[in-house]
């Protein structure tokens, strides 16, 4: 059964989720996270919140560490830059332990509580003993959250949401390689958790219980979320033309 994640992504704007034609950050968002690494292969990295106000955006709150994955970050499938082809650094690849950089919506918070977090806003996937995250890119539902509860599948290959280690305990799901996803382009990747400060992930982006919890009281579907992700001197190259905070 598709659940959350895929079906949320399947009613937002066409046009939105078409903006790979966009190079610059689309008008109607007005909450953006970003966060900058040192460079492509590092797995640690800073986010800031920032809000939009017209043309000009104002920092929310202070800035906080993350990790991203292990092996620093690679190019997503968002919904920028509008062509990668000439675009300098990795692309994204299915387990190569990269997080997606570029430009991508936050549609969706998940976590193991029945209810979402208190004061929280995103639209709420629970997390049960039959949530799965699908990655092997051979199957229908690849890159797609749901609830196993009929037993059928075809994939060989999937991520149980509900871990031992409670890292998925608050999350935000990110649209990366979604709205058809491509085979082998990367799948399942969130906002989560961390282990600690020193250990990157398989592609997702990690952090503090406490700044998730406030991350997920402040982002507001109304204000089309995004996630800003790149290496600082990427970032500095694009910040321009990408009329980025």
């Amino acid at each position: 059964m598709k659940t959350g994640y895929s079906a949320l992504l399947a009613i937002i704007p066409v046009l939105f989720l078409s903006a790979t034609t966009f190079a610059q950050l689309p008008e109607g968002a007005k909450q953006i996270v970003v966060v900058t690494t040192e460079d492509w292969e590092a797995p640690q990295g800073t986010a800031q919140r920032f809000e939009r106000h017209g043309k000009k955006f104002k920092k929310v709150g202070p800035a906080f560490d993350v990790v991203v994955g292990k092996t620093g970050l690679a190019w997503g499938k968002g919904i920028g830059p509008a062509d990668l082809s000439t675009a300098h650094g990795p692309t994204k690849k299915e387990g190569d332990g990269k997080s997606p950089a570029g430009i991508f919506l936050l549609p969706e918070a998940f976590g193991y509580a029945p209810k979402p977090l208190s004061q929280s806003r995103l639209p709420y996937f629970p997390i049960t003993r039959i949530s799965e995250c699908v990655d092997d890119s051979h199957s229908s539902q690849y890159n797609e959250l749901l609830d196993n509860n009929k037993g059928a599948k075809d994939w060989s290959s999937s991520e149980t949401m509900l871990r031992d280690d409670g890292l998925y305990r608050w999350g935000v799901f990110v649209a990366h390689n979604a709205n058809p996803p491509r085979p082998g382009a990367g799948s399942c990747i969130f906002l989560h958790i961390w282990q600690g400060p020193g250990v990157g992930t398989e592609g997702c982006t990690a952090m503090r219980e406490t700044d998730i919890e406030v991350l997920l009281r402040w982002l507001d579907p109304a204000e089309e979320p995004l996630l800003v992700q790149l290496p600082a001197g990427e970032y500095a190259k694009v910040r321009g033309k990408w009329r980025l905070p």
